[in-house]
């Protein structure tokens, strides 16, 4: 497997680099800017190109788009710090086979290149929580959502994290009861 590692932080891509290797992967290229990272991609056709999305020159969702558009065989994965919905459905429209968020890189890079080498796409687990409430696009659920109280809203999200009746009540300073007709 042929890897290609393009960002223009040259610490972020000497380390993801020397990781990479030092999983046993072949590092056939590196860069610091779109331009060349497509022009590469497009000479070499490396199994998996990480990509960061902000480069000078071509951003890696540009970069995406176009090994998509151009049916090229690489698959890739962007490492990024951009957690919004709106930046990830754009690259999961363009086929992205890994989307991994740098802040959980060093837990999550080997995984996702194991599954996206098995074929298998591999989002972040912090994205893919996110996106299990997504509030992106306007939904029944989401507008009803958007109608609670901002009381009812903190008593929702304290249900969701298993608080007590009791306990919401005192951290609130609301009554128990007023908890309860809530849940």
């Amino acid at each position: 497997m042929r890897i290609l590692i393009a960002d223009d932080h040259p610490l972020t891509l000497m380390g993801t680099k020397f990781f990479v290797e030092s999983l046993g992967y072949t590092i056939e290229d590196i860069c610091s800017n779109g331009i060349t990272a497509f022009n590469l991609i497009s000479t070499h056709q490396p199994t998996i190109a990480i990509l960061d999305i902000n480069m000078p020159g071509m951003d890696g969702l540009e970069i995406l788009e176009k090994v998509y558009r151009n049916k090229m065989p690489t698959r890739v994965i962007l490492l990024t710090m951009h957690k919004e919905m709106t930046i990830f459905k754009k690259a999961n429209q363009w086929g992205i086979a890994g989307y991994i968020l740098k802040e959980n890189a060093q837990d999550e890079l080997q995984k996702c290149l194991e599954e996206v080498k098995k074929g298998n796409q591999y989002i972040s687990k912090n994205l893919e929580n996110d996106l299990l409430v997504d509030t992106s696009s306007p939904s029944e659920h989401n507008q009803a959502v958007s109608k609670l109280t901002f009381t009812e809203k903190k008593i929702l999200e304290l249900i969701a994290q298993q608080k007590t009746s009791r306990q919401i009540a005192d951290m609130l300073f609301i009554s128990e009861k007023t908890v309860e007709g809530h849940r």
